[in-house]
């Protein structure tokens, strides 16, 4: 039995910028709830002071959504939790238009039941050969 589904998403070579705009990125999850069809009921949001990045939080009634951008390394993450069944969201699409991206990817996991399945999960174990 599925009980979730989880989406790991991070942004790559993203505009430096774009990774310091608090109010970009609320709007980002402004459209992630939209078209999702999500309902928020709080977040907090922080600015880094200077050259730092922003990190957000908004709870859902389904979940969470939550994003920790660095600008020092032009990359944002972001984590999309939903316990109901959910359509995908283009997040390469999205994010390249958005943060000027040069890649995204997105791993996506089934949470619950005997065991979770990960889709698109790249990772490597120390001193193995993956």
């Amino acid at each position: 039995m599925i009980v979730g589904t989880e989406w790991l998403i991070e942004a790559h070579g993203c505009n430096v910028e774009a990774l310091r705009d608090e109010a970009r990125l609320r709007d980002i999850f402004a459209q992630v709830i939209d078209e999702l069809g999500l309902k928020a009921v709080g977040n907090i949001w922080h600015k880094f002071p200077g050259e730092g990045g922003v990190t957000g939080m908004v709870v859902l009634t389904e979940s969470h959504l939550a994003c920790h951008t660095y600008p020092e390394y032009r990359i944002a993450t972001f984590n999309l939790y939903c316990c109901r069944t959910r359509p995908e969201w283009n997040w390469e699409e999205n994010l390249k238009a958005s943060l000027g991206a040069e890649a995204v990817t997105v791993t996506r996991i089934e949470r619950g039941g005997s065991g979770s399945e990960i889709s698109d999960l790249k990772f490597q174990i120390a001193g193995g050969d993956n």
